[in-house]
């Protein structure tokens, strides 16, 4: 059994770290990409353009990782204090508790005489464990990694962010703007379809989402920084 908690474990540990990554890199390539070329609507200068892409770059790579940090620590923290509070319950009147676990999976369905036994199995083997879970929709036998996540984002952000920085240097004049939004746009469905699929949502429409969210964020970017061009 305790390998078979370590691997489950395990598990957990990694479908968070891959969710920091796809978010660090989505987040990485669409806040430098509408960086640039908000500063290229403005400007032809690629040193202008590349000092703006750096600011992004490493500003966002902090932001995301201090973000990632600080989210998981909250996270674990409200963990915390719902074990805290079922321990106390199940000390103060363990039938209530049993009884609410019981009365939820009746009104799910199934009938009394199940439910009951279900639960009566469950709280002989672990109550803490059983009254957490079915009370708070929590599985205290996982946990994240807050360094990890954090780890993660720093890496994958300027990853993600290389990219439009990298097309809008390095295309030709004529088509720096035009390669870099196909480029974003490909990448954002890469990364929109990777989110998705971690949390079991339908693909096509997450991704459809992500890439529409990222053309309105370049729009508005890109509309700003014609106000200022020279």
């Amino acid at each position: 059994m305790s390998s078979e908690k370590k691997s489950s474990l395990n598990l957990a540990e990694q479908i968070n770290l891959i969710r920091a990554g796809v978010m660090g890199a989505n987040d990485g390539i669409l806040s430098v990409a509408a960086i640039v070329l908000g500063v290229a609507a403005a400007t032809n200068n690629v040193a202008t353009i590349l000092l703006a892409g750096m600011a992004g770059m490493l500003a966002g790579t902090i932001s995301m990782a201090m973000g990632e940090y600080v989210s998981v620590h909250a996270q674990r923290d409200a963990e915390k204090r719902a074990v805290a509070d079922e321990t106390v319950r199940l000390h103060v009147n363990p039938d209530a508790e049993q009884q609410f676990v019981e009365d939820k999976y009746v009104a799910t369905g199934i009938s009394r005489e199940l439910a009951h036994k279900a639960t009566a199995e469950m709280f002989a083997v672990s109550p803490l464990n059983t009254a957490v879970r079915e009370r708070y929709n929590i599985d205290p036998t996982k946990s994240t990694s807050a360094v990890g996540a954090a780890i993660i984002s720093m890496l994958s952000f300027p990853l993600g962010s290389a990219l439009p920085m990298l097309m809008i240097s390095f295309a030709p004049n004529r088509l720096k703007i035009p390669l870099t939004i196909v480029a974003v746009i490909i990448a954002l469905a890469i990364t929109g379809a990777a989110a998705a699929r971690l949390g079991n949502a339908k693909i096509g429409r997450a991704t459809l989402r992500n890439i529409v969210a990222g053309l309105i964020t370049m729009a508005v970017t890109y509309g700003v920084g014609h106000l200022f061009a020279r």
